[in-house]
């Protein structure tokens, strides 16, 4: 034996498997998401940013309307041609058979929030490393990857819906209000905090509805007995602090206005909570709100934007509203904007009316002409967007706080630019504040006071104070 035999040869560890992500949908898809990931990650799995590093591709879709279930089938098709191995999850995995159908090369579908299926068919098609150098290797604790920026985080707080409107299809898929609970959800907003979120924003189905389904229970949290409501959450979400010593920004999303709503207010107005509020109106027709099975209650919600903005006069008031539902009339329409010009909405969305299958509103009589939608959803989004101007005209000349998302390089002055939010504008789907001749040292995740200088149809201009 020679003493080349006796030298102990090197192990080889194989190179864990690399998994690709498409997420498409909502937020509560996005954070779907991150969960399958970092389980994913923790069993050894390495992640592709790219089709090409990948051994399999993970695609969370979104079934809620036509539109988003042919995006959908679209991104499942690219991600075939581009990779060939794909796994799909995600609230068009209900319909396997119509996926199959357009897609038979897929490797396995699986429904909305199914995250052991879809990690069980990821070991199956790309089973994880395996033996003890593997095992020894410290896995990342749970919520360690995100696929939102380092400064915000969605803390999602419930699953499902006890709604049934008429449509939408979401119970059907994602099942009746299933509510975290209270300290579980308090556990994660602290760390995600610690590890440098300065934005939470709270989303569910229906954030008003947090705790329903388990009547509100208790648990003890730092000697504390909160309840799982929501107005028990957003008081101990205002404790949480950054490193910086100061609250983070925590947004509410999808709140229904139940009288309980009004609650929070005074915790915005004490700085506590982000002065905002995404609250899914969806339309202001008595008629409409019937035949969508919403609360028809329009003037009532005025007189509350009232009292709320007495209370917080910076409060920011987000909505989304459908034209051209089944039996939506000019005199419909004409309500809901004569209603928008009263309540003074901050940031408004709308959306035309799409039948969905399943929905109980494909079976309504008095569909709208697909000509008669277009011309209301312009009208709509006109009107919606002349409010916008004259509310963000109103802001120039003062001073902001406002969120750094992005620093530019400098251009050939040396000028460096950068692309923020104010209070009012959540990541996505509202507007921007872009600043000039911003500090080197600037960064994102910065909170920095801006004074507005100028303001469009939806965003704001202005420097750092």
């Amino acid at each position: 034996m020679t003493e080349t035999d006796l030298k102990p040869r090197p192990t080889t560890i194989d190179a864990a498997p690399r998994i690709g992500m498409v997420s498409l949908g909502c937020p509560k898809a996005l954070v779907d998401s991150e969960r399958i990931l970092t389980r994913l990650r923790a069993d050894g799995y390495a992640m592709s940013p790219d089709y090409a590093g990948a051994d399999v591709v993970l695609v969370n879709t979104c079934g809620f309307l036509d539109s988003a279930k042919e995006e959908s089938l679209a991104a499942i098709g690219e991600a075939i041609a581009e990779n060939g191995r794909v796994i799909v999850t995600g609230c068009l995995g209900e319909e396997a058979d119509a996926i199959r159908a357009a897609h038979p090369a897929v490797l396995a579908v699986t429904g909305a929030h199914q995250y052991e299926q879809v990690v069980e068919q990821v070991h199956i098609h790309a089973p994880p490393s395996q033996g003890p150098f593997v095992d020894l290797i410290p896995q990342p604790s749970e919520h360690d990857i995100k696929l939102t920026p380092r400064h915000y985080s969605y803390l999602k707080i419930s699953e499902g819906c006890n709604h049934s409107c008429a449509f939408c299809i979401i119970p059907d898929i994602r099942g009746k209000l299933a509510s975290r609970r209270i300290d579980a959800v308090l556990r994660e907003a602290e760390k995600l905090v610690a590890a440098g979120t300065q934005e939470l924003l709270v989303i569910s189905q229906d954030t008003s509805a947090y705790g329903v389904d388990t009547r509100h229970e208790t648990r003890d949290w730092k000697g504390r007995q909160p309840r799982a409501h929501i107005t028990d959450l957003a008081r101990e979400l205002g404790t949480l602090r950054t490193a910086g010593g100061v609250p983070p920004w925590v947004r509410l999303h999808y709140v229904y206005p139940y009288p309980h709503v009004d609650q929070v207010i005074p915790l915005m107005a004490d700085g506590l909570l982000t002065p905002y509020l995404d609250i899914p109106f969806q339309h202001a027709s008595p008629k409409i709100l019937r035949s969508m099975r919403r609360p028809a209650n329009e003037a009532k919600v005025l007189e509350r934007l009232k009292g709320w903005r007495e209370i917080c006069p910076d409060i920011a008031i987000r909505s989304s509203f459908v034209v051209g539902f089944p039996g939506e009339t000019e005199e419909d329409f004409r309500y809901l904007c004569d209603w928008l010009e009263e309540a003074q909405l901050d940031r408004v969305g709308a959306f035309r009316f799409e039948p969905v299958e399943g929905a109980a509103a494909n079976a309504l009589p008095n569909p709208v002409a697909e000509e008669v939608k277009e011309e209301r959803f312009a009208r709509i989004m006109d009107l919606t967007a002349r409010i916008s101007a004259e509310k963000l005209r109103a802001k120039v000349g003062r001073t902001l706080p406002v969120i750094i998302d992005e620093v530019g390089a400098p251009d050939e002055d040396g000028d460096i630019g950068a692309t923020g939010r104010s209070q009012a504008d959540a990541p996505e789907i509202d507007g921007a504040v872009y600043l000039r001749n911003v500090p080197a040292h600037l960064a994102a995740g910065a909170i920095v006071d801006v004074k507005v200088e100028d303001a469009d149809e939806h965003d704001l201009f202005g420097v750092v104070a």
